[in-house]
């Protein structure tokens, strides 16, 4: 693979050229927040351990500064852009700025919440600055959608990674803890600088490492049933999981009876409970 030349990526006064051409204003709307510094998406490709034979899905390539990194790493890169300008420009940007790569990338013009299939093979890693509105419901979607989904390292809001992140027992544990658990061994893999960003957000980020779980949790529930329990769980996740359970279960008895045969104390919450726990009590709610 040849190597770009060092001024492929996008830099500051890069990113407000292409913006002001575009006549783009990163809308809050949308969680824009364009990263301008080269070292910053070269330190997200690395700490993503993207491999030369990697087809990586990226969402919200925006005007292209992480694509560009992603590009000179991986064998190819489908960027998803609702935006219809940005998607619209890309392409044109991967062109004129590491035409050796172009025929390696793909866009799809889509909201990210609603893409089902993609071009070309099965992607193997998610790299993505994830619109801080949408983080959470993305990369679950993503990973449930395409299984093929090996490594994934997504930046988001700082308090969005901790609570992705999160270990039972942990106050920020919550419902995303438990669903990306579902599908991932997931980490904290760094925290990133409001200045790498224009405009610079008035929250911090973080890194957030989810890799493939080797083996499926073990259940006979479907994830709809586990997920039906978790979103319960947290609903009201000041109540013991008796109360919290009762309207998912059809009544508190019945709750009381789901959790004393999965072996979950009826007095716990929520907060303590694995994937795991959650899985084994959908195991054992009765048919109403």
């Amino acid at each position: 693979m040849t190597s770009p030349a060092p001024d492929a990526l996008l830099g500051p006064a890069d990113v407000r050229e292409l913006a002001a051409a575009l006549g783009v204003r990163p809308t809050k709307q949308r969680g824009q927040n364009f990263v301008i510094d080269a070292n910053t998406v070269r330190r997200i490709v690395r700490t993503a351990g993207v491999r030369p034979e990697d087809v990586v899905v990226e969402v919200g390539p925006g005007l292209g500064s992480l694509t560009l990194a992603l590009l000179e790493a991986a064998d190819r890169v489908t960027a998803v852009e609702i935006d219809d300008v940005l998607a619209a420009a890309l392409p044109a940007t991967i062109a004129a700025r590491m035409p050796e790569r172009a025929d390696r990338f793909a866009l799809v013009h889509s909201d990210a919440l609603h893409v089902t299939e993609l071009p070309g093979p099965a992607p193997t890693a998610l790299v993505a600055n994830l619109p801080y509105n949408v983080a959470v419901p993305v990369l679950l979607h993503m990973l449930d959608t395409f299984p093929s989904i090996d490594r994934t390292l997504v930046m988001v809001q700082s308090e969005v990674a901790d609570r992705l992140a999160a270990a039972p027992g942990s106050k920020v544990y919550g419902v995303p803890s438990v669903k990306a658990n579902w599908y991932a061994e997931v980490k904290r893999a760094g925290a990133i600088g409001r200045n790498v960003f224009w405009p610079a957000p008035n929250v911090d980020s973080g890194l957030v490492s989810l890799t493939r779980r080797t083996e499926p949790v073990k259940t006979t529930a479907s994830k709809a049933e586990v997920f039906a329990v978790v979103d319960a769980a947290f609903a009201q996740r000041r109540k013991t999981l008796r109360a919290a359970l009762a309207g998912w279960a059809g009544s508190a008895p019945a709750a009381e009876a789901a959790l004393v045969a999965a072996g979950v104390s009826p007095q716990a919450r929520g907060e303590s409970l694995t994937v795991e726990e959650f899985a084994r009590i959908a195991e054992h709610k009765e048919a109403q």
